[in-house]
C-alpha cells in the first residue's frame, strides 16, 4: 500500500472495505506506472492486471460516488481534474494501453489524491 494511504488507513475500521479497493488500485498504479517506464508488459503485470482491473472495473461502481467528492480537488497535469481520474485509469482494457499513455501517469496522483483525501475524512467520521 502506498505510504501515506497506509498511515491514513490506520485509523479506520480493520474491516472497512476501502482496504480491499487500495489493494487493487495500488496494483494498477504500480502496473502502469512499471509498463509507462519499461515500454513492455510483462507476464507478471499481465497477470496483475487479469486479477485488478476487472475487479476494480466491477466495484468502482459502489465508490464512485463515495470518491466523487475528492477528485475534483485533484489535480492532473497542474490543472483540476477535468473527469474521474478512476475512470480514466479503468478507461484502459489492457495493460498494452498504458505503453504510451503519458496522460494516464498525470491522473495517477489525482487518484491517489482522492482516495487520501476520502481516508482523512473517513478517518474523521465525516463520510
Amino acid at each position: 500500500m502506498n505510504p501515506f494511504s497506509r498511515f491514513l488507513s490506520q485509523f479506520l475500521r480493520p474491516d472497512d472495505d476501502i482496504q480491499l479497493f487500495i489493494a487493487h488500485w495500488d496494483r494498477l498504479e504500480a502496473l502502469v506506472v512499471q509498463v509507462y517506464k519499461r515500454q513492455q508488459v510483462t507476464v507478471e503485470q499481465a497477470t496483475a492486471f487479469a486479477e485488478s482491473w476487472p475487479w476494480l472495473r466491477q466495484q468502482y461502481g459502489s465508490w464512485q460516488t463515495r470518491l466523487a467528492p475528492y477528485w475534483p480537488e485533484a489535480l492532473v497535469g497542474g490543472q483540476p481534474a477535468p473527469q474521474d481520474p478512476f475512470l480514466r485509469l479503468l478507461g484502459a482494457d489492457r495493460p498494452e494501453s498504458f505503453l504510451d499513455d503519458w496522460e494516464a501517469l498525470q491522473y495517477l496522483p489525482a487518484a491517489r489524491e482522492a482516495l487520501n483525501r476520502y481516508l482523512v475524512a473517513s478517518g474523521e467520521g465525516s463520510v
